[in-house]
């Protein structure tokens, strides 16, 4: 299961990366392992920070009644 996980982010990683650098450039590997990191902190950002406006916005529709 994680290697699936870690397979969609290299996926991507290497879509954005790809953008960027030639994928035969010698920097193509370093640059993609820096951008799945990047999108790594991301997601963990998202879903570390996401509960929190969830709770703080449905308070407030409570509070409204």
């Amino acid at each position: 299961m994680l290697s699936w996980i870690v397979r969609v982010f290299l996926i991507a990683a290497g879509l954005v990366t790809s953008w960027f650098v030639a994928r035969d450039a010698s920097i193509f590997g370093i640059a993609q392992v820096m951008v799945t990191l990047l999108l790594i902190t991301a997601v963990v950002a998202i879903l570390a920070f996401w509960p929190s406006q969830w709770t703080i916005s449905r308070n407030l529709s409570r509070r409204s009644r």
